[in-house]
């Protein structure tokens, strides 16, 4: 199974009652627009969709979508899953103009981590406030993912949008319409209990130094 192209057959009916039947017989509706074509609405079997997901490949990459005898150039823009259940519901994918920025969500790789100095030398542990970025690029520039060093960062620090090193011909979409490049991406703090210990020794220590302090003379 090649994780980058998928075979879709056309759909005619539409409403609710034929996306019910579709899904009953094992596929899911979908639809295929932008570039400057006209909306198509297709189905996709619904397995052959489900094993994908969980390359992530298959959310930030350029997919070929046959349709017929038609091969298009796409990317998956909104999937929808049943609440509770392990089905997909519907598959909205964007048509690629090469001539187009694209605005994307791809994963970031969080790398270096065992290296981290803030976790080798203070003993300080990493949590990531995002996990993936909206970027805006050409699609030959479109990146699988993008990677952030945690080699350097020590505790009490982050890493900010504004530190990313990102690949040639990619933006930060947040970036672009003033979003705040100080927001952390990810940081190296103290483990809960270690930050109680210490701020108990603190506290300790200020009283001892206030016990120690002669009274003044009544």
């Amino acid at each position: 199974m090649q994780v980058n192209e998928l075979k879709a057959e056309p759909r005619n009916d539409r409403g609710k009652s034929a996306s019910r039947r579709l899904r009953r017989s094992g596929r899911i509706p979908g639809i295929v627009y932008g570039a400057g074509k006209d909306p198509q609405s297709i189905s996709l079997v619904h397995d052959d969709v489900l094993h994908r997901l969980d390359r992530e490949v298959f959310y930030s990459s350029i997919l070929t979508l046959n349709v017929d005898t038609q091969s298009e150039r796409v990317v998956v823009k909104d999937l929808q899953r049943h609440p509770f259940k392990p089905d997909l519901l519907h598959i909205d994918f964007l048509r690629i103009d090469e001539k187009q920025k694209i605005s994307m969500r791809v994963p970031l790789h969080f790398v270096n981590e065992h290296q981290c100095v803030g976790v080798k030398a203070d003993g300080g542990v990493i949590s990531h406030i995002m996990t993936e970025l909206e970027i805006s690029c050409l699609p030959a520039d479109l990146p699988e993912y993008i990677d952030v060093d945690m080699a350097q960062v020590h505790v009490g620090e982050s890493v900010h949008l504004s530190d990313i090193v990102l690949p040639e011909g990619v933006e930060i979409y947040a970036l672009l319409s003033g979003g705040d490049a100080s927001a952390s991406v990810a940081t190296v703090s103290l483990p809960k209990g270690t930050m109680e210990e210490e701020e108990m020794e603190q506290e300790e220590e200020e009283l001892e130094a206030t016990e120690e302090t002669p009274a003044e003379e009544q």
